[in-house]
């Protein structure tokens, strides 16, 4: 294939660097993880964006999270229509395959999608509107909810409540899939919504008594 190009020489460094420590000193973990396959105990739907660094957060090995990154932690709602979905091809893998006990959402600050959808909804951002734009259709899952942020005035408190809102979105489209609904129901899976402050390293989390984010 003519337009690969070979690994840029500072991932070459750290990969040499790695196989020359971590592995090394733990490869009875590695051969086990690559002859038993994974276990997970919780699948993570996370934003894409390069901040959110999941496995640090919790402190999680390798082999513990399955995890899906997107535009905006967003799940779509079940739709079996035959097209191409890879957050609900994971989903379905996760809870279907894998029997993972929990799935988690986790937004976070300063999400440029969700500030993306904010831009399309009040008129600053046309090339999104474009049935092009694969952002703009993606968007499109959270947009409906820009109603309930339109008259706050405060651009940081609009964006903080919309990733929140994107959170519950997703919460609310994943208990949509039959597959979730059932385990939910059958007490094997349970679903919890996050969002962490990239900044001060806080984590909020979705009270169930009152769907509300209360610190950790």
């Amino acid at each position: 294939m003519q337009f690969a190009k070979p690994l840029p020489h500072y991932l070459l460094q750290r990969y040499q660097g790695w196989k020359a420590t971590s592995y090394t000193e733990n490869r009875a973990w590695y051969r086990r993880l690559a002859t038993e396959g994974q276990r997970p105990r919780a699948m993570v739907i996370s934003c894409c964006d390069s901040r959110v660094h999941v496995t640090s957060i919790f402190g999680a090995d390798q082999g513990e999270f399955f995890i899906h990154r997107n535009i905006a932690n967003l799940v779509p709602p079940y739709e079996p229509d035959g097209d191409h979905h890879g957050t609900s091809a994971a989903v379905e893998y996760a809870v279907c395959h894998l029997n993972v006990a929990h799935l988690i959402v986790l937004g976070h600050s300063g999400c440029g999608g969700v500030q993306g959808c904010i831009d399309m909804c009040e008129g600053r951002a046309p090339e999104l509107e474009e049935k092009t734009s694969f952002i703009g259709r993606w968007m499109d899952i959270l947009k409906p909810k820009y109603a309930e942020v339109s008259e706050i005035s405060d651009k940081d408190a609009q964006s903080r409540e919309l990733e929140h809102l994107s959170v519950l979105t997703s919460l609310d489209n994943l208990m949509s899939f039959p597959f979730v609904a059932d385990a939910v129901t059958d007490g094997t899976l349970s679903l919890h919504g996050l969002w962490t402050d990239i900044g001060d390293g806080g984590l909020d989390y979705i009270d169930p008594n009152t769907g509300q984010f209360k610190p950790v």
